[in-house]
């Protein structure tokens, strides 16, 4: 039964069938799948210290966004890394994909690697993000993530896959 429908997430309840044959009612969210893009140049990389008003502070992440509907990843990765770095890239690298919370949700977050970077003013920020960027070593990611430095997820994830830190 649908709780909640909005413009990019709906919410349902739902009686599941577990492999034991037990079945159970449960809560699942459905977002719209999204891209993460680590933007790399050199020994350099992108940043964003963004605010996020769920959990109302600032993080450090790499950029990410929405997938429209029936937008594929690697348009929305390059779309979203212009939106949200003012840089585009001549080369997005696929770096497969992640489920984000699959105990609920059937997000699924699909990774890239862009490199060749320019700068780009195609497409502009959007207004509710509040975004800086700041730009990293790339020699200074697993000792911030160590730290707790930077704590989200999926830039976790996506720094692994690229550099295998």
């Amino acid at each position: 039964m649908e709780i909640f429908r909005g413009r990019r997430l709906w919410i349902e309840t739902k009686t599941i069938r577990l492999p034991t044959g037990t079945e159970r009612e449960k809560v699942i969210v459905h977002p719209s799948n999204a891209v993460a893009i680590f933007p790399i140049e050199g020994d350099r990389c992108k940043l964003l210290k963004q605010y996020r008003y769920a959990i109302d502070q600032y993080i450090l992440e790499v950029p990410a966004g929405t997938m429209e509907q029936g937008e594929e990843p690697l348009v929305t990765a390059g779309r979203e890394l212009i939106e949200e770095t003012g840089f585009a890239a001549k080369t997005i690298v696929p770096k497969g994909f992640i489920y984000t919370t699959p105990g609920f949700t059937d997000e699924k977050i699909f990774l890239f690697e862009a490199r060749d970077l320019s700068p780009s003013q195609e497409y502009g920020k959007d207004e509710d993000e509040v975004i800086e960027v700041i730009d990293v070593a790339v020699r200074d990611l697993p000792g911030m993530i160590r730290d707790g430095s930077i704590v989200d997820g999926k830039t976790i994830c996506l720094i692994q896959r690229c550099l295998g830190c």
